[in-house]
């Protein structure tokens, strides 16, 4: 691939897995020095009812040592983004080490199964926490320093859930919905100074957290198998199939090209023609 992203600096949330890793590893790839963050297993306290992937420290190395592989350098650290301190705690080390954030991908997220008769709000409040205040704390840091460099990318994981509802998934639903709607703000206040700001929106994407999702779906509230849900799932997608995380990464390294610089304030929708 050719390497125009040589000398830029990306970091990634959510990096050492599933989607987060594929943009990692796409814009490794294309000559960015990349930084992955991901909260591990055991950190942080989960709300009850949360569905997440948390992966471990040694998955987060094998990310780092994938990203080294092509060439660049690599930061990979724990990382909380409904904390204030950890945010600001990363971003001050990838500036140190790696350089000014040129390239933002926010691609941590979590998920709840639960309708809002009921709903408890530790659960509510942590969904939106990780999935939309995580990409405020982000943004609020890399955007200044983005604009007065005159260059920057910022790329965040939404999903066609941001505009298809679910009776048992209001707070996620909600909070790719305000993704988008952020995404666009960005766009807006950064457009004059060479800054662009997308929302990604996929479909079922098949990884870890993607099926481990659709298991839940299906034995708790279905009583049948993970594995006739995502038959069915694949089933019922026009091309037959789930999404790669690969397909992520590579829109999102499009993205970062100097042809896509007009392509900002957008709503990309992977999904292979299907609405959710």
């Amino acid at each position: 691939m050719e390497q125009f992203l040589k000398g830029r600096v990306a970091w990634v949330t959510g990096g050492g897995s599933g989607m987060g890793r594929a943009m990692a590893l796409a814009l490794a790839e294309a000559g960015a020095d990349v930084a992955i963050g991901s909260l591990l297993a055991g950190g942080g306290e989960p709300a009850e009812g949360e569905l997440a992937y948390l992966p471990g420290e040694s998955e987060l190395n094998e990310a780092r040592a994938e990203i080294e592989s092509h060439g660049g350098r690599a930061l990979a650290l724990g990382l909380d983004v409904t904390s204030d301190a950890s945010v600001a705690d990363f971003h001050a080390a990838v500036t140190a080490e790696l350089g000014p954030v040129d390239i933002l991908a926010n691609a941590a997220g979590i998920t709840a199964e639960q309708t809002l008769s009921g709903h408890p709000d530790p659960l509510w409040h942590k969904v939106i926490d990780v999935n939309l205040n995580g990409i405020y704390r982000t943004t609020r840091l890399c955007l200044p320093v983005m604009m007065e460099r005159g260059w920057g990318r910022i790329i965040n994981i939404a999903s066609t859930a941001a505009s298809v509802g679910a009776a048992t998934s209001g707070a996620y639903c909600a909070s790719k919905a305000g993704v988008v709607g952020l995404s666009r703000c960005v766009a807006l206040e950064g457009a004059a100074q060479g800054v662009t700001c997308n929302a990604i929106s996929p479909t079922w994407v098949e990884t870890k957290f993607g099926t481990s999702w659709m298991s839940d779906i299906a034995e708790v509230q279905e009583g049948r198998s993970g594995e006739a849900y995502i038959a069915d799932a694949r089933a019922a997608n026009p091309q037959k199939r789930l999404i790669q995380p690969s397909e992520i990464g590579a829109l999102a390294c499009f993205l970062c090209r100097e042809e896509a610089a007009g392509l900002t304030m957008q709503d990309l929708t992977v999904s292979g023609g299907s609405l959710w």
